[in-house]
């Protein structure tokens, strides 16, 4: 498996993280359970099959250095950063270059930075049949055991009466968009739809064959980089990278290439592996051991009266009086209270700081 690496992704500003994530040290960089970072975490728990010699890791200019800090393991040079946010297709377009000129027989999985995983021993099992597969010139994905009828997700549609966590690879039959809540209450019933997390393999001339043909324009602005050893790479890549489509693999390449005979798409059903995207606030508390008032409380808390709230005031002593399903947190320059069931929308926020134009806090 010396041809087997793994790409990384971690440019996102984690907006729904405010104010603990900021641009210069968003969520992936940040201890959201206690403990490693999310970043530390993902490149730990993939040690076992990929070392960290054949890790790569794309991101930004504000948010580089700290990675650089806190994977020391990793090398340097392949922590990249990118020089405009263009979603997840040209991210991987520019990542199949690279490992390409790197080794030619290279076959990577694509993992974001940010997830939280209860058993990732079971997650290592699972991602060798996704890499057998790929080594095999398949664009492989694994597919999550859903919980609940979620409509943030997109889905996988696999053959009827699919067994989860045989650790094979079976055929997609659709990449489904987020549905409504009817439609996910019907995924969830049929048995035979997975989460799609965006986990994916292939080798990497297979993903850049696919993108030459379901998204010729970026692939060709990739192809007309130099290696990655070339001197001359980071001045091309500047220049061309924000040329790209903004567009992300699952719409570009991933939905087109299920139904089309000819490429070849398959997914690992994956069981229960405790996988949590921890996308919110909410995500966050629903992970933490709670108290008997069902409070999680990241500081010092004197709870009257009130259940259901995740309180994370560093130092400070707060009391919580006659309020329920709360969350509330404080940094020095950032007071977020919202109630759980709004924790999507804290993403708001920070787009609207920047619009006021206060930069200095997003």
């Amino acid at each position: 498996m010396s041809n087997y690496y793994a790409l990384i992704l971690a440019g996102g500003r984690g907006t729904r993280f405010w104010p603990r994530s900021r641009k210069r040290h968003p969520k992936q960089v940040l201890s959201i359970t206690g403990g490693d970072t999310l970043i530390q975490e993902t490149v730990a728990r993939l040690e076992s099959l990929i070392p960290p010699e054949r890790i790569w890791i794309l991101t930004n200019d504000f948010v580089r250095d700290e990675i650089v800090r806190q994977l020391p393991r990793v090398p340097a040079e392949q922590i990249v950063s990118e020089p405009a946010a263009r979603n997840t297709a040209p991210a991987v377009a520019l990542a199949a270059h690279i490992l390409a000129s790197v080794d030619p027989d290279a076959v990577f999985g694509v993992f974001p930075s940010d997830h939280v995983i209860g058993n990732p021993d079971r997650f290592v099992d699972l991602l060798k049949p996704a890499f057998a597969a790929a080594e095999d010139g398949k664009l492989a994905v694994l597919g999550i055991e859903p919980q609940w009828p979620e409509t943030g997700y997109g889905y996988i549609q696999f053959p009827v009466g699919t067994d989860r966590g045989s650790l094979r690879t079976v055929p997609t039959s659709e990449f489904r968009e987020k549905p409504d809540l009817d439609t996910a209450k019907s995924y969830l019933a049929a048995g035979n739809y997975s989460w799609n997390a965006g986990m994916f393999f292939w080798k990497a001339e297979v993903i850049l064959s696919a993108l030459r043909k379901y998204l010729p324009k970026t692939a060709t602005i990739i192809s007309s980089l130099p290696a990655f050893s070339d001197p001359q790479f980071p001045a091309r890549l500047a220049e061309a990278f924000p040329l790209c489509e903004d567009i992300s693999i699952d719409y570009a390449v991933m939905q087109k290439a299920a139904k089309d005979e000819s490429v070849g798409v398959v997914g690992v059903p994956c069981d229960d592996f405790g996988w949590n995207d921890a996308g919110s606030w909410e995500a966050v508390y629903q992970l933490m051991p709670k108290d008997e008032s069902q409070n999680v409380a990241r500081s010092e808390v004197i709870a009257v009266k009130s259940t259901g709230n995740y309180v994370d005031c560093g130092s400070k002593v707060v009391a919580l009086i006659g309020v329920d399903d709360l969350i509330v947190v404080d940094t020095p320059d950032g007071l977020l209270i919202t109630k759980r069931n709004l924790a999507q929308a804290v993403g708001d926020v920070p787009k609207k700081l920047d619009a006021s134009g206060r930069q200095d806090l997003t």
